[in-house]
């Protein structure tokens, strides 16, 4: 790991935890942790470039589809890959094409950058982790494996006590929060050889009263008629919550604040 180290340019691959949900800015977009490590690096770098081709919802196959070889087009210092978590979460998944695809997409990407980054991604605490553990922990331990044998970075959210905490997961119960997305910018930059500014990114949140029991059926009938029940009708209707949507930031342009 290079220590104090100048980068030119950034570009983020994935799905909605690339994109930045759910970090909601007043203007409606989300921003992000890919966009708060890009604002970092440009603060450091004049011209900084940053492209973020991430659309929520997309399985693995669809990552490599439609974004793997643009990214590696781009010739970026840096390249972050985060993808088939979505697809652990299917009834159906099938965990070897799921490893083929991600092998793929980091054959292809690792050549044409600098440094490229993967991520053991964050669980929340809760029954939802506990039922697919197994598969993600697979696609982990695959991460890990493409890792050493192309040289590639490896951010461990996973074993983050601060990301498991429910505290920092946003009502949707699939994506962190502001402060979330915070600490996963912390994370990246500091495996980036950036001099750290919170070196606790990754430690417990002390501990709050929790919600009575009320609160929590009250949360718990929201998060059923907001988040649940839809998501469950897009599994059943093959949708998804990205169909129609573009990148987040399909071009490598000096980045000047969030797009």
């Amino acid at each position: 790991m290079q220590t104090n180290p100048t980068h030119t340019s950034l570009v983020a691959v994935g799905d909605s935890f690339t994109e930045g949900m759910s970090d909601l800015l007043p203007d409606g977009s989300y921003r992000g942790w890919a966009d708060l490590l890009a604002a970092r690096m440009a603060a450091r770098t004049p011209g900084f470039r940053y492209a973020n081709l991430a659309v929520r919802g997309k399985l693995i196959a669809q990552i490599v589809d439609e974004q793997v070889d643009a990214a590696a087009a781009m010739r970026a210092d840096v390249v972050t890959l985060v993808g088939g978590l979505n697809d652990t979460l299917r009834p159906k998944c099938d965990m070897g094409r799921v490893r083929g695809l991600l092998t793929e997409a980091v054959e292809r990407l690792a050549p044409s950058c600098k440094q490229l980054v993967l991520m053991r991604s964050p669980g929340r605490q809760g029954p939802v982790l506990e039922r697919f553990r197994p598969r993600m922990e697979a696609l982990f331990a695959c991460v890990d494996e493409l890792a050493e044998r192309h040289g590639a970075l490896v951010v461990d959210l996973y074993g983050a006590p601060s990301l498991a905490d429910p505290r920092l997961w946003d009502v949707d119960r699939l994506h962190l929060t502001g402060e979330g997305h915070r600490r996963v910018a912390e994370a990246v930059w500091q495996a980036l050889g950036y001099e750290p500014e919170d070196p606790e990114w990754h430690a417990p949140i002390p501990a709050t009263a929790p919600p009575g029991w009320v609160m929590r059926r009250v949360a718990d009938a929201r998060f059923a008629r907001q988040h649940l029940l839809p998501w469950i009708g897009r599994r059943l209707t093959g949708r998804s919550s990205g169909d129609g949507l573009p990148p987040k930031r399909p071009e490598l342009l000096p980045y000047e604040g969030p797009a």
